[in-house]
């Protein structure tokens, strides 16, 4: 397509809408919104989207200022205005998408949350939805009936692995997954890495087991002797899992610890879980801003690797027709 996609970042979400904008190399088009005495708002472009490949960023964390409930309503309602000034396509990119960890039943008459988002990105008329590791690939593309791209930060990982000031490279690596449901993620992260540095990375994982909102298990299983562990997740909350990897992986034999994680919520507890002596370092993308820490050794810890290349590279690859294979979870 020789036209340039219309890119809107919403309030809340600016900062990473001009990071994407940046590295496509355009500018974000004007929309406007407004807020109302009752609670209630409004949004809408201020430019002609008719015909338009229209691209629509939202990150869907809660807070700082709007809970995830209001940025979802929100994206959701742009949407519908759009689509109702003639957008010929319109694409959600929602680097982190609320309610993507309830996929499914665990208790009797339990919602099925992911399934009941899918509904109302439909119910819009959203052409695809574009996401960055969500908890449950599967569970995310099932729950669609519109295309969606369920890309992986695990490009952006072996990139910070590869370059020469970590100076991991060249060490003893294996991959960890901190629970037994994350062993794929964890398995697909350490094939890319291998084909990366073109040698033989270990790989391991700890037990967790969660009861009543109990978390246990202290079972590690795999070769972290002498090694630099690479716990990899897709988002830290409190830290409680990371910690409890890293601890069972240095009662193992690893020297070092490194969190990789997509999406650093940092819930209350986190700040005490980064400074765990257990950890060493902790990488997250800019997928959600770092605004609930406010430990500046906390801050001193972390590794913030930025998503804008990565989404700009999707999204020219979407207007191209052009294979998302090697960016994607399978």
């Amino acid at each position: 397509m020789a036209e340039r996609p219309c890119l809107f970042a919403l309030n809340g979400s600016e900062e990473l809408g001009a990071a994407l904008a940046a590295a496509l190399g355009q500018p974000l088009a004007a929309h406007e919104e407004r807020e109302f005495e009752d609670g209630e708002h409004k949004a809408r472009p201020l430019e002609s989207v008719r015909g338009a490949d229209v691209f629509v960023l939202h990150a869907l964390h809660g807070g700082p200022r709007q809970s995830a409930n209001d940025k979802l309503c929100r994206l959701l309602f742009f949407i519908g205005a759009v689509k109702d000034a003639g957008a010929a396509r319109v694409t959600a990119i929602a680097p982190y998408l609320c309610y993507t960890r309830k996929d499914r039943r665990t208790k009797p008459s339990d919602p099925v949350t992911t399934r009941y988002v899918a509904s109302l990105f439909e119910a819009v008329a959203t052409d695809a939805v574009v996401t960055l590791d969500v908890h449950n690939p599967a569970a995310f593309e099932n729950a669609f009936r519109c295309p969606t791209v369920a890309l992986t930060a695990a490009p952006l990982f072996v990139d910070y692995v590869k370059r020469a000031a970590t100076g991991l490279a060249d060490e003893k690596l294996c991959v960890v997954s901190p629970d037994p449901g994350g062993t794929k993620r964890a398995d697909l992260f350490r094939e890319a890495l291998e084909s990366a540095l073109g040698r033989p990375i270990g790989k391991g994982f700890a037990d967790k087991r969660r009861s009543a909102g109990v978390v246990s298990g202290d079972l590690f299983v795999g070769d972290v002797g002498g090694a630099t562990a690479l716990v990899i997740d897709d988002l830290i909350s409190t830290g409680g899992t990371l910690v409890r990897a890293a601890r069972a992986a240095r009662r193992a034999g690893a020297k070092r610890v490194l969190a990789l994680v997509t999406h650093g919520l940092f819930m209350p507890g986190a700040e005490a879980a980064i400074m765990d002596t257990a950890i060493d370092r902790v990488v997250v993308t800019d997928s959600v801003p770092a605004f609930r820490l406010g430990d500046k050794a906390a801050r001193a810890k972390l590794d913030i690797l930025p998503v804008a290349p990565l989404l700009a590279e999707t999204v020219r690859r979407l207007r191209a027709g052009a294979t998302l294979t090697d960016l994607l979870v399978f």
